[in-house]
């Protein structure tokens, strides 16, 4: 079925049939109806896989997917239009641009924690750049998987764009088969058998991975708010994000305050009890349930630890004081556990944060805008989020990806389509003027040779529209200020007559 689908979809790419913009805007907006039709459904589906609220899905997944349709259909005619760029003295009367161009097949293969979201994001930029697209959503969220199976080809191109759902199986058998690009968002692990498998065919990869994303609390800012924002963030979807706050860094005279923070915004947000919490996520399954919870041995929880393995429940919880070599802080926790770790200031955040693998996302908590720009300036990571969290990934203006092991490529807006394009160089040149072109031909002597030098080091010259549009401007300011002076200058001569004939008058 895999090469089938694979065979079906390179067939109806190679017709042609994903070249016109027409084409490609007309299943951009079948796929924006599919989310609106069927939101409902959605909603009921992601229910059942990890007990999402229903208000929390549209907030979490389906608003911003809706952005990325939305923004595509209106800047689609500008994404795919020939870019000019800076020319030469050699290249001065050619025509010289980047054309961006549709890769191919692309394989997209989702995750289970936001399965529309991180499938079907990256589906947008695949069909907005022209390419056809093997969706492989992950067999975990079973009930989104089957309807996502189910939906799709009544909206879309059935040839173009076919579902294929299974396990690992059906997995390395897609992956056995050569495509023009692999878009996979999951685990570090899976990501690096995405990679070698992609490698024997020299396909290119966008791996959407994770890590420890850290979260530095400075002890001077507003530490109410800090823990609000980060309690959500952290437990919002069972803390099954991979940019959630992994764990929270802050000097030792803060920690309580912290922890108490956390725990007045904990009942605020799911009550006495979060088991009850209409708003409380599980754990997508069993294996990832004492997986998480082994994580916690050796540890008491000073707030949360409860936890239900019929229900997939683990309360949020918090664990303080918490060794930087300790199991925890090993590997991406992936659920409701918030470990705290203490530093002695900043520096030694810092020092902590720079010492390990480059995290997907870090978030700084912090008034001084001085010590804010140190922290940017010595760390690194996939993307930065300042006193919140998460928010960077709403932007579809930013690029959404991670650096090392957390990662590599980008999307979001048109950064997904210029992933999933070709950026073709282009020049067109003219038979003519061939007496332009003697300098580079043999026999070479050095005034030919000092001529091409000339010709090829000469700056570039930008010749793009808003290169015109400032020449214009430019060009009509120039012209006012001169009539206006024209005019001055015939007004004093007038004056200058004038005077003199009364003075003649008279005498």
């Amino acid at each position: 079925m895999e090469r089938q689908a694979l065979k079906r979809a390179r067939e109806a790419f190679l017709s042609g049939r994903t070249r016109p913009l027409e084409f490609r805007l007309q299943q951009l907006t079948a796929l924006q109806s599919m989310i609106k039709d069927r939101h409902t459904e959605i909603a009921t589906a992601l229910k059942q896989d990890i007990n999402r609220s229903q208000y929390d899905t549209p907030l979490l997944e389906l608003i911003s997917l809706e952005n990325e349709i939305t923004l595509a259909i209106a800047k689609l005619a500008e994404w795919a239009a020939p870019r000019p760029v800076e020319k030469n003295l050699l290249t001065i009367s050619d025509e010289v641009y980047i054309q961006p161009e549709p890769l191919g097949v692309v394989l997209i293969i989702g995750a289970w924690n936001y399965p529309w979201a991180v499938t079907l994001i990256p589906l947008v930029g695949a069909i907005a750049a022209g390419n056809a697209a093997i969706v492989k959503p992950s067999e975990l969220s079973e009930y989104s998987s089957l309807l996502l199976r189910a939906m799709l080809p009544r909206y879309l191109d059935q040839d173009l764009y076919p579902v294929v759902t299974g396990g690992v199986t059906e997995t390395q058998e897609l992956l056995k088969q050569r495509f023009d690009h692999v878009f996979y968002t999951g685990s570090s692990t899976v990501g690096k058998l995405v990679m070698e498998a992609a490698s024997r065919h020299l396909t290119p990869v966008t791996l959407e991975l994770g890590g420890k994303s850290p979260c530095y609390i400075d002890k001077n800012c507003d530490l109410r708010v800090a823990c609000r924002r980060i309690t959500w963030g952290k437990f919002a979807n069972c803390g099954q994000t991979c940019i959630a706050p992994d764990y929270i860094l802050c000097e030792p005279s803060i920690q309580n305050r912290v922890v108490e923070g956390i725990r007045q915004t904990l009942l605020e947000f799911y009550g006495v009890d979060p088991k009850c919490s209409p708003d409380y996520s599980r754990i997508i399954n069993q294996r990832h349930f004492n997986r998480v919870m082994s994580l916690m041995e050796g540890y008491t929880a000073v707030l949360g630890g409860q936890s239900d393995a019929s229900q997939r429940y683990i309360a949020p919880t918090v664990l303080k004081d918490v060794p930087p070599h300790s199991r925890l802080m090993q590997e991406e926790i992936f659920g409701p556990l918030l470990p705290i770790v203490t530093v002695s200031d900043m520096d030694d955040a810092i020092r902590f944060i720079s010492e390990r693998e480059k995290p997907l996302a870090l978030y700084i908590f912090c008034s001084d805008k001085k010590a804010i720009k140190r922290m940017l300036d010595e760390t690194t990571s996939g993307g930065v989020t300042v006193n919140d969290v998460m928010i960077h990934y709403t932007l579809t203006s930013l690029p959404f990806g991670g650096v090392g092991q957390s990662g590599m490529g980008r999307y979001h807006g048109k950064h997904t389509f210029d992933q999933l394009s070709h950026q073709r160089a282009c020049l067109v040149r003219s038979l003519g003027m061939e007496s332009v072109n003697l300098a580079r031909y043999p026999p070479q002597d050095r005034q030919r040779a000092r001529r091409v030098r000339l010709a090829l080091t000469s700056p570039m010259i930008d010749f793009s529209k808003r290169t015109y549009v400032w020449a214009v401007c430019v060009t009509i300011i120039a012209f006012g200020l001169f009539v206006t002076l024209l005019v001055i200058l015939l007004i004093a001569a007038g004056l200058n007559c004038t005077c003199w004939y009364w003075r003649g008058f008279y005498n």
